[in-house]
């Protein structure tokens, strides 16, 4: 059974830093390129992040480039969105997300394979 569970969320001041995390099992880790996603409140699921499957190329949405780095251990089948600076337009429900194949691929949403149930960030000015 494919399980991807977040965790790491809660509440925070603005500038603050969290660590997110998401736990992998029930698939072959290694071979899929994880993402980080976030929906708002009345807006889209929208691309954080993503890795590939050796973690050695990433790609960040053009707006969080220099606050969010995201980084995936095999070893202990877990991909990590470190979230630094936060801003509460960074409140939202993050989800991560598995995709086999296609890393140029790995900014749309319906390309991925499998999901998790989402944590939630919220930041306070």
């Amino acid at each position: 059974q494919v399980q991807l569970v977040e965790s790491g969320g809660g509440l925070v001041q603005a500038g603050d830093s969290l660590r997110l995390s998401c736990a992998a099992s029930g698939f072959i880790f290694s071979s899929y390129h994880m993402g980080w996603f976030r929906q708002a409140p009345g807006k889209e699921r929208e691309f954080v992040a993503g890795i590939n499957t050796s973690g050695g190329t990433t790609d960040y949405a053009d707006s969080l480039k220099g606050r969010f780095t995201i980084s995936r251990d095999n070893a202990k089948n877990a991909v990590f969105l470190q979230m630094n600076s936060l801003k509460p337009d960074d409140t939202a429900v993050y989800y991560c997300g598995a995709k086999f194949a296609g890393f140029s691929r790995v900014r749309i949403g319906a390309s991925y394979n499998y999901w998790g149930q989402g944590t939630q960030v919220t930041v306070s000015s």
